[in-house]
């Protein structure tokens, strides 16, 4: 089972999916803190409401002082705004998810609505989310799942989003499982050889 610590800078709605599937006994991890870089964050509340250990912490420094007091297998991005530098232990144990089909729509600058704006710019008509280890370099990390939405011509960036959205809860628990299940070291290999 892996034990995450989750940085988030926003509401937890991947916080909120992560203990629904606790509580079903379909996510196949524990989080043992969660940290936000943002103080008023509401993630930040519901971690507390969970009964999950919670902090605010500004900066990677900061975030990894604390990091460093809990027993963690993996660091979970969830909806985490920054450019994240784990300590040296933990370097190939960052896990984000983009709301997109990585390489697409992806890099500096492209996370939550500004994506699906330009994905709807583009006229897509297949858009979706990509899990995937993180490292020095925005969504560059190997990819461990991802999952696609068929759009409709008329959709708005709003729904695009919607529509994302739901298949990042699929695709987020799945992809921790299956880190759990072939270990982390099987996906950097997978890029590396």
């Amino acid at each position: 089972m892996l034990k995450m610590a989750v940085l988030l800078s926003g509401s937890g709605r991947t916080l909120d999916n992560f203990h629904e599937r606790f509580k079903a006994g379909t996510l196949q991890a524990e989080v043992q803190v969660v940290i936000s870089n943002v103080s008023d964050a509401l993630g930040l509340s519901k971690a507390e409401n969970y009964a999950y250990p919670a902090f605010h912490a500004a900066g990677n420094d900061a975030i990894n002082k604390i990091i460093r007091e809990y027993d963690v297998d993996v660091i979970v991005l969830a909806g985490f705004l920054k450019l994240y530098s784990a300590p040296a232990s933990l370097a190939r144990s960052v896990i984000n998810i983009h709301p997109s089909l990585i390489p697409a729509f992806c890099g500096d600058g492209f996370y939550g609505s500004r994506v699906h704006k330009a994905v709807k710019k583009r006229g897509c008509l297949v858009t979706g989310c990509t899990v995937h280890f993180a490292n020095e370099v925005y969504d560059e990390g190997p990819i461990i799942l991802q999952k696609s939405v068929e759009l409709a011509y008329e959709d708005t960036p709003h729904e695009i989003g919607d529509k994302v959205f739901a298949v990042e809860c699929e695709a987020f628990p799945e992809a921790l499982n299956r880190v759990d299940a072939k270990g982390i070291d099987f996906f950097w290999n997978r890029v590396e050889g």
